[in-house]
């Protein structure tokens, strides 16, 4: 191996050979005695420290050499004068702008050590050859070979001339002509390196040579940053106008650059004529002048201008020519400066600039000096010897905030409650509020802000921005920023990213920022105003059911399972796992945090964590909405291990320890009523999940032992225990209402009495704990009412059981009749207490809270009594004659209830579409119930709502008039009240939006409705009164039946059976309805009428009720399987019930048109082929009954029920009446069919109809009228045999105001139709106008027309409709004298020119002479005598002046000959 020039041996030669080198031990190599080298050149074991020094050398330091030793060692090898062995280089960062190492000066060469190995070239040669670089803006540019580069540079080089066209040129003739002086260097001069050594050190620091050079030519760019530089030394040096460089004056805006070579003269002397006119003006005439020119103008010119010259004054002049600053004179100008503190100056400024925007302009400071550091610098601090001003401007005073508000939107700026700040505010600096963001003046954080912050490095920083935003969620949830704030602030978090920011912050270690995490999850998920809700819902009629909060939206379907086999097909639990976890947050946000394993770290937080009280409630209460969103999110809160089991052992232990203080520190081993509240919700998912709880993680025996022992020895804070009471028994109630835990009712049947009989205790309503003991009473009130339901249904499993013969059938449930008929004694007294109650102002509250229970208990009982073998007729009339005199009617014309149902339209969500309509802050992803609304608007939820009291009420009375009929017509006062009749008038035209913000009160306002007119359905027959308003009635049931949610099938079932077919509810149909009907319509009828009147058709459809209701009822049948489910739950059921939670909320049960359902029914089974064709041969048996009965049902709605039909567009209702013609061949043609289809077109076309028939907008259903429209001309090609039904709806969208694509596809594709499409003019119900006017403008459309005119496709005797609308409309395009342009005009005269050469006479005349369209004429139109004037000079100008005479001779002629005939 060949070595470099340095070699070192071992022993003290390697050492001496260093120390003359260096001065100390570098790079120098010794060996010990065993040959080894002993890197670093240190004292080998032949070696002292002594001998070392005495050879001038430095020992190597030792572990135990102290801080003196070092130091000495460092005093000697300074003193020695030698070189350090290491050189500290810094390499310069060209990121930053700073200098390389060319600008120092040239490194001194270094000895190192150098290997070279023979046969090795100096540089690695290239492997491969490396890829040619490409240029992505190279791809884009397309190159030919023929093109010319003279004509592509002009088409890219295009600068220059958008510049000249822009500058107006000095005239610079009259300049001389100056020429460079010659030199003999060469242009430009060569730049050598000895030059740079001549010139003198530049004390900016280092400088490359090139640099060096230009700043040795241009003395002008001098170094601001110099000792030797002046400073501003007043402040008007920066508000006047004339600013001095070096000793000469000059222009901030103008340099003069290009203008002539002695450009700098010519900018000096206009800038002193300038000067000099200024010095001349007085100062208002210079404001006057200043003002001008601000106003002339743009405000963004003048902000350039400004920060120009501000720039300019703020830098600091360099010396010129060996002469400072401040041996120069300061001129003061007369011009006002831009900044100044006068007042009128200020507000002139800025109401020039409030048309733009309402703020002041910023003042424009400048850069900060030395002298106004808060600190001083010190010498001996490191890197602070060099200002830099814009990093010091942070430490500036802020400056003043806008003095008004701007048109313009700004981002939000919040405080740390959340709260909007606005722009205009300035608040003290000690509040924290203001920072060193963008807008450094503006207090508050925007939510870009706080998402940085939140993921700061500091604690505290990440705690406070998580609470900050769990203050701006729960006021977003509340509504608080609809009325300030732009958009929806809940979707712009969700949108930036929010979801996943508090999943990252849930992980985080320290346990602060954790439980502000929680915090803010429990802000976004949870609405307290939505639990209360619920909570106080719960003992209402059916309150328990809930509907599931999912969202709306869903996920597009995937296009790849189409065509795929059914086994083939991914499911949809596959295509959730496939999808990304922002994918499923943004469609369903609950179930993107489970997807996140949400689950496992809240048990984490509860189980290892154990975090403080209010975070262990914030858990729980996350807990709870995830168990509402559905049942699978319920069961994988079950399913999540030891999740359940930490809350059950912690939050509701089997014994309790008593706490030292009323608020502990710490919630475990105690129990917690939002932990019962929890079991609750999860046991609503379903029955499965209810037994779980029950049995596998113990929860009966934590009901036993909450609710043995009364609240008040539960060793708990008061309100807390009365909480968890409530729960208990609310717990026990929903797992009642499945018929288990039934066995715990004998257990704690004395506890249970107890608790009734001290529910009415006296208590001053200002009692704190008189809500919570209320809540406590009416829970234990639903509990009794459920035990009552599944007691009701022992004997029915008994007898199942029994004939079941070895099958599965369901065991019947613990609890008998005979235990729970011992209560009702004891509830009807506290009944009656509760209506004396009523009396006493002090106790009106509470007894009007309770009076719903008490009626819903009753009538359960009374329900369930009916149903039992022990039932006695007799002795139940006299309870329920006992119970109506002395408790029903005195409540119901007490004036405490009058006064409450005069309030029920005001509350309706119903009859107040405001209420139903979905919030600004909903989220589709997040739904909620938007119970916020109703803090400021009546609310069916509050203390005074009548909606519980009267759905209890008429709940009670119609069990008792089911059993007791004789009872019925005692109670219609409360029909006849004017109160319930205006809120029934107003619920008919009625359209109430249905979303997770309105369903959850519509369902029970639907349940009041069917109440009230199950009782009205049975006061008809026996009071007249109620008689009169037999019509309201059905009108209310006709819109009920649309509106019914999903969970209500039954109640829709109820209807359709009872009171939709009822013929007492028509009263129309008696004596005079249908007769009336016919003379009215002779007039409108005419000679289009079928032959037989709409009368007996009335007549006909009334007397076939029974039949239309089996038709709709049977048609209904694939809905049984909702329909026993739904009854089960109002029916009380229980032990068949499956779940408390309501089927998923996609709108009505029932759509809105379905009276027409039969004949969506029969066209999707028998269907079209793709050539229009059908595909069954035959129809269904029954199909003729089927559609009759519809078209029966149709006719009486449209007749006398109008509104009922009302949500169905028209255009739906052509549609669905098209299926007629298209699901059979031969099904229009019968008798029955002909006749009501006729009478249902006849309404389509009266005016008010044929108006609001918007063919353009696509039928519900289908995806436009035209794909319909082309089906029915394929149909009626093929099996119409001329009927004029039939033809009426294909001529009905020719009018002239729909779209001309369906009269093309008319005269086009199925020109073959104007053979047989024979509709007289006498039977078309449509106005000929319609068709004629205005004129048509379609060229392509009057070609056709003149081509099916000419070859003799279309016949005035074959098609007379069509014929009569060709003539008119070719008629007045030929002789329009509208201007138009060429194409138009040619066609024009075109058209005419062949007209006029016809050998049809009667076609040219029709065509030269049609004046207007007359339905009931002969022709279909009225024709001129002769050419009137104006179309003879466009004749003549068109086929010229003989032949033109010619013509209206011939044309004459023709008009006298067939008058002759």
């Amino acid at each position: 191996m060949k070595t470099g020039s340095r070699c070192f041996a071992s022993g003290s030669t390697g050492g001496k050979a260093a120390k003359d080198e260096g001065g100390s031990l570098s790079d120098g190599s010794q060996s010990d005695r065993r040959g080894a080298p002993n890197r670093g050149g240190f004292p080998t074991q032949r070696e002292t420290p002594e001998s070392l020094h005495d050879l001038g050398m430095l020992r190597r330091p030792k572990p135990a050499d102290s801080e003196s030793d070092l130091l000495r060692e460092q005093e000697r090898f300074l003193a020695s004068g030698g070189q350090s062995a290491v050189n500290v280089v810094r390499r310069p960062d060209k990121r930053r702008g700073e200098k390389t190492g060319d600008d120092s000066e040239e490194p001194q060469e270094t000895q190192r050590d150098v290997v070279t190995i023979a046969g090795l070239p100096d540089e690695l040669p290239t492997l491969t050859p490396a890829p040619p670089k490409k240029s992505r803006f190279k791809k884009e540019r397309v190159r030919f070979e023929n093109e010319d580069p003279e004509k592509l540079l002009d088409r890219h080089d295009t600068h220059i001339s958008a510049v000249l066209s822009r500058i107006v040129e000095r005239d610079t003739s009259a300049i001389p002509v100056s020429f460079p002086a010659f030199t003999s260097t060469a242009f430009p001069k060569v730049l050598h390196r000895s030059t740079a050594e001549k010139q003198a050190a530049v004390p900016g620091g280092r400088k490359s040579i090139f640099a060096r050079q230009i700043a040795a030519q241009n003395p002008k760019l001098g170094h601001g940053d110099s000792k030797n530089d002046p400073k501003v030394s007043s402040p008007q040096a920066f508000g006047s106008s004339h600013v001095v460089s070096g000793s000469v004056d000059g222009s901030i805006l103008v340099s003069g650059q290009g203008l002539c070579p002695d450009s700098a003269v010519e900018t000096l002397r206009i800038h002193q004529e300038n000067q000099a006119r200024l010095q001349g003006m007085p100062e208002s005439e210079i404001l006057e002048e200043q003002q001008k020119l601000l106003a002339q103008l743009d405000p963004r010119l003048v902000d350039f201008v400004r920060s120009r010259k501000a720039q300019k004054t703020s830098s600091v002049p360099s010396t010129l020519e060996g002469e400072t600053y401040s041996d120069q004179p300061v001129t003061e100008s007369k011009v006002p400066e831009p900044h100044s503190t006068d007042p009128k100056l200020d507000s002139q400024e800025v109401t020039m600039d409030a048309d733009e925007e309402d703020e002041a302009e910023p003042v424009i400071q400048p850069p900060m000096t030395e002298k106004e550091l808060p600190v001083k610098p010190q010498k001996e601090w490191l890197h602070m010897d060099k200002l830099e001003p814009e990093k010091l401007e942070w430490t500036r005073d802020l400056p003043a905030p806008r003095r008004r508000s701007t048109k313009k939107s700004m981002q939000a700026r919040f405080d740390f409650s959340g709260a909007v700040i606005p722009p205009t505010e300035d608040l003290p600096t000690h509040l924290g509020l203001h920072h060193h963001g963008e807008e450094p003046e503006l207090a508050g954080y925007s939510l870009q802000e706080l998402f940085l912050l939140s993921r700061s490095q500091l604690t505290q920083q990440r705690s406070l921005a998580l609470n900050t935003l769990a203050h701006i969620l729960s006021k977003a949830h509340a509504g608080e920023y609809s009325s300030s704030l732009k958009g929806n602030v809940l979707t712009s978090l969700l949108d930036g990213g929010l979801l996943f920011l508090l999943r990252f912050a849930l992980d985080d270690s320290v346990e602060g920022v954790m439980s502000a995490a929680v915090h803010a999850l429990r802000a976004l998920l949870v609405s307290p105003d939505d639990e209360e809700c619920l909570d106080n819902m719960f003992p209402w009629l059916l309150g328990m059911a809930t509907f599931p909060l999912l969202p709306s939206i869903q996920d597009e379907e995937d296009e790849d399972d189409e065509g795929l086999d059914e086994s083939m097909k991914e499911t949809a639990k596959d295509k959730e796992d496939r999808k990304s976890d922002h994918d499923v947050a943004r469609l369903d946000v609950v179930k993107g945090l489970l997807k996140m394993q949400l689950l496992q770290r809240l048990r984490y937080i509860l189980e290892v964590v154990r975090p403080t009280p209010h975070v262990v409630v914030d858990v729980l209460e996350i807990l709870i909405r995830i168990a509402r969103h559905s049942t699978s999110a319920a069961t994988q809160i079950l399913d999540c291990p030891r999740l359940m089991e930490t809350v059950m052992s912690e939050f509701l232990p089997c014994s309790l320890t008593p706490p030292m203080s009323q608020t502990p520190l710490s919630l475990y081993g105690l129990p917690i009523s939002t932990a019962v509240k929890l079991l609750r919700v999860l046991a609503s998912a379903g029955r499965h999940a209810c037994a779980r709880i029950l049995n596998s993680l113990g929860g009966r025996e934590r009901l036993s032992w909450l609710l043995a022992a009364d609240p008040s020895e539960l060793l708990l804070e008061p309100g807390e225990a009365v909480r968890c009471s409530t729960e208990a028994l609310r717990l026990w109630a929903v797992a009642a209402s499945y018929g288990q835990a039934c066995d715990l009712y004998t257990d704690l049947y004395s506890v249970l009495v107890k608790a009734l009989q001290a529910a009415h205790k006296p208590s001053a309503p200002s009692e704190p704990l008189l809500v919570l003991e209320l809540h406590r009473v009416k829970a234990l009130l639903v509990l009794l009412t459920q035990v009552t339901h599944t007691a009701g249904c022992h004997q029915e499993l008994q007898c199942g059981l029994l004939n079941s013969q070895g099958t599965k059938s369901l065991p019947p449930p613990p609890v008998t009749w005979s235990h729970v008929t011992g209560l009702q004694a004891t509830l009807i007294g506290l009944l009656k207490g509760c209506v004396r109650a009523l009396d006493d102002p002090g106790q009106r509250t509470s007894a009007l809270a309770l009076l719903p229970s008490y009626l819903f208990y009753m009538g359960a009982f009374y329900s369930q009594l009916s149903m039992q073998n022990s039932f006695q007729p007799v002795q139940c009339l006299l309870e329920l004659e006992s119970l109506s005199s002395e408790v029903l009617l005195p409540l119901v014309s007490h004036q405490a209830i009058r006064s409450t149902v005069e309030s029920l339209r005001s509350y309706s969500v119903i009859c107040n579409p405001l209420l139903s309509a979905p919030g600004l802050e909903v989220i589709p992803s997040l739904p909620a119930l938007g119970c916020f609304r109703l803090k400021t608007n009546p609310s069916l939820v509050g203390p005074g709502s009548p909606l519980p009291l009267y759905t209890a009420l008429f709940y009670l009375l119609d069990i008792l008039t089911t059993i007791h009929r004789g009872l019925t017509k005692k109670f219609s006062s409360v029909v006849l009240s004017d109160s319930v009749l205006a809120y029934l008038q107003s619920c008919v035209g009625a359209m109430p939006s249905v979303s997770q913000a309105s369903a959850w009160l519509l369902r029970h306002e639907h349940l009041l409705l069917y109440l009230l007119l199950r009782l009205a359905h049975r006061l008809v027959p026996v009071d007249s009164n109620v008689a009169k308003h037999a019509s309201l009635f059905h009108h209310v049931a006709l819109a009920l039946l649309s509106w019914l949610l999903p969970g209500s099938e039954y109640l829709a079932h109820e209807l359709l059976s009872t009171i939709i077919f009822s013929h007492e509810l028509l009263p129309e149909g008696g004596s005079g309805g249908p007769e009336a009907a016919t003379l009215a319509e002779l007039k409108l009828q005419e000679k289009s009428t079928p032959p037989s009147g709409l009368g007996p058709l009335l007549h006909d459809s009334l007397a076939h009720l029974p039949s239309i209701r089996g038709c709709y009822l049977t048609l209904l049948a694939h809905l049984e399987p909702p329909v026993l489910s739904s009854r089960d739950r109002h029916l009380g059921r229980n032990p068949w019930l499956s779940s408390q939670l309501l089927p998923e909320l996609s709108g009505p049960s029932l759509p809105s048109d379905w009276p027409f359902l039969p004949l969506i029914s029969l066209y999707e089974r028998t269907g079209l082929s793709e050539g229009g064709g059908l595909q069954a041969n035959s129809l269904p048996s029954g199909s003729l009954q089927s559609v009759t009965h519809c078209l029966r049902w149709l006719l009486l709605l449209e007749s006398w029920r109008e509104e009922a039909l009302k949500p169905v567009p028209p255009v739906a209702k052509l549609a669905r009446l098209a299926c007629v013609f298209l699901c059979s061949s031969d099904l229009f043609l019968e008798r029955p069919v002909q006749e009501l289809t006729w009478a249902l077109f006849r309404g389509l076309t009266r005016p008010t109809s044929l108006q609001a028939l918007n063919l353009g907008t696509p039928p519900p259903g289908l995806a436009s009228f035209h794909d319909l429209y082309s089906a029915l001309l394929a149909q009626y090609e093929a099996v119409s045999f001329g009927d004029a039904l039939f033809g009426c709806f294909v001529l009905l969208p020719l009018q002239r105001r729909y779209s001309a694509a369906m009269r093309l596809a008319v005269f086009g594709e199925h020109v073959g139709i104007l053979r047989s499409l024979g509709v007289s003019l006498e039977q078309l119900p449509i106005p000929l106008e319609n068709f004629t006017s205005p004129p048509e403008d379609s060229l392509p459309l009057l070609r056709l027309y003149f081509r099916a005119l000419v070859t003799g496709t279309l016949r005035r005797s074959w098609c007379p409709v069509l014929y009569v609308v060709a003539v008119a409309h070719l008629s007045a395009f030929m002789f329009s004298q509208d201007e138009a342009s060429q194409e138009v005009e040619a066609t024009r005269r075109s058209l005419l020119r062949k007209t006029y050469h016809l050998t049809d006479e009667v076609l040219r005349s029709h065509l030269l002479l049609y004046f207007l369209p007359e339905q009931h004429s002969q022709l279909g139109f009225s024709t001129y005598e002769q050419l009137p004037p104006i179309r003879t000079r466009r004749l003549h100008s068109v086929v010229g002046t003989e032949e033109g005479s010619d013509g209206d001779r011939n044309v004459d002629g023709t008009l006298a000959r067939k008058r002759r005939q």
